[in-house]
């Protein structure tokens, strides 16, 4: 029998590997948030940088992971495993982070920021698979939310962290990277030790060389739903440019540069509770609804932040981004999931997080272009069209899943 819509939720506890992968996301984006944050200053006034290469530094390390994860996701097809991927991911991520102290030249930060970002390109998708192969449908929601909040709980403890550090500690910032070697290491032993990966019984069938690339760079394993989901994805993302650009707005808006930091803990919190809440939602109601509900908040809150005026604007509608986020992250993943065989969950979450990756470079660049030319209202009144397009797009898409929460579309 098909159905359109996954099962009720169910009461069961999230598996041990959901839960295993929640704790590995919050060590990890401790570690890594305690070094975002602070990365730029420590470039430009430590190693003498400029924001010319900071900008080739953010944006290569970025394209290269979009690439590998795509990679990485159809590779763990092919080996029927993910466990490897995503300790080594981790792995390079913990050792590369440290050495951030210990550098002196621009040109230093830049493999090590690329470091960084080719581990979380091997782990993101084998991760995001792996997930997606431990659940049923009835609780993929609700374990996708568990490991947004999870990492956003992280991102908000790390400022945090980094901030009593450097309170004690004035100025010391290469002692407070190399102790980020503490968590990283952490997150290692961890999935070492804990993560349990199954056999999979259903394997991607084995090609040869040329096919296997091939295969990787298409759309062959996959139906007309989940292309449209990507491209409905794709469209959203061109409209969704770096939350930096909202940190600007908010300055301009009358926040002072001291409560920037406090505003941005305030919004991962809020991302953190909600990803908890909407996890159950995308189980009870299927993932599309949360999801064109979360797209169609994002063109409210960039048309807001358009005609916003005042300080207090700029507090309200960062915490309805915060719900935009945490509404449609366990949806985007779960959808994803729910529309691959799981022979190929491993290159679905490959180009979903491609398609994010790779858009994500331009639609900063436009939205730059538009708000430094235009102003805010063609800028973000700009985000939220491609928005209404991408929920356009989205409500065309169709899953069926028979019993066990497995795509069955032809």
């Amino acid at each position: 029998m098909l159905q359109s819509e996954p099962h009720s939720q169910s009461s069961n506890p999230l598996p041990r590997n959901v839960k295993l992968l929640g704790w590995a996301s919050f060590l990890n984006d401790v570690a890594s948030e305690i070094i975002y944050p602070l990365m730029p200053q420590f470039l430009l006034t430590v190693l003498g940088g400029n924001r010319f290469h900071l900008g080739i530094i953010e944006g290569v390390a970025d394209s290269a992971s979009s690439l590998l994860k795509l990679w990485s996701g159809w590779w763990s097809d092919r080996v029927g495993s993910r466990k490897g991927f995503v300790v080594w991911g981790y792995a390079v991520a913990a050792v590369a982070r440290p050495v951030t102290g210990l550098l002196v030249a621009p040109w230093q930060l830049f493999f090590v920021r690329a470091a960084d970002r080719v581990g979380k390109g091997v782990r993101t998708s084998p991760r995001d698979a792996l997930i997606a192969d431990a659940t049923e449908a009835t609780v993929r929601g609700r374990a996708f939310g568990f490991q947004r909040a999870m990492d956003h709980l992280g991102a908000a403890g790390g400022p945090v962290l980094a901030a009593v550090f450097l309170w004690i500690w004035p100025d010391n910032l290469r002692a407070l990277f190399v102790l980020t070697l503490v968590p990283g290491l952490c997150v290692v032993l961890l999935l070492l030790v804990g993560l349990r990966e199954a056999k999979r019984r259903n394997h991607a069938p084995k090609l040869d060389g040329r096919s296997s690339i091939f295969v990787s760079l298409t759309f062959e394993p996959f139906d007309r739903n989940f292309r449209l989901y990507l491209l409905s994805l794709l469209i959203f993302t061109l409209g969704n440019s770096s939350d930096a650009f909202l940190l600007v707005r908010a300055g301009e808006l009358g926040v002072p540069t001291m409560m920037l930091p406090i505003l941005w803990f305030a919004y991962h919190i809020v991302k953190s509770t909600v990803s908890l809440l909407a996890g159950r939602v995308v189980d009870r109601r299927g993932p599309k609804l949360p999801l064109c509900a979360g797209w169609f908040l994002y063109a409210v809150v960039y048309i807001a932040f358009a005609f916003a005026t005042a300080g207090w604007h700029a507090w309200t509608l960062f915490l309805a981004y915060g719900l935009f986020y945490g509404l449609t992250e366990p949806a985007e993943k779960t959808l994803a999931g729910n529309l691959a065989k799981p022979e190929h969950r491993g290159l679905a979450f490959g180009w979903f997080n491609f398609a994010v990756g790779v858009a994500a470079l331009p639609s900063s660049l436009i939205f730059g272009i538009l708000y430094e030319s235009y102003g805010a209202f063609i800028s973000f009144g700009f985000g939220a069209a491609l928005a209404i397009v991408a929920v356009t797009l989205l409500a065309n898409v169709k899953q069926n899943l028979d019993e066990r929460g497995v795509n069955v579309n032809k």
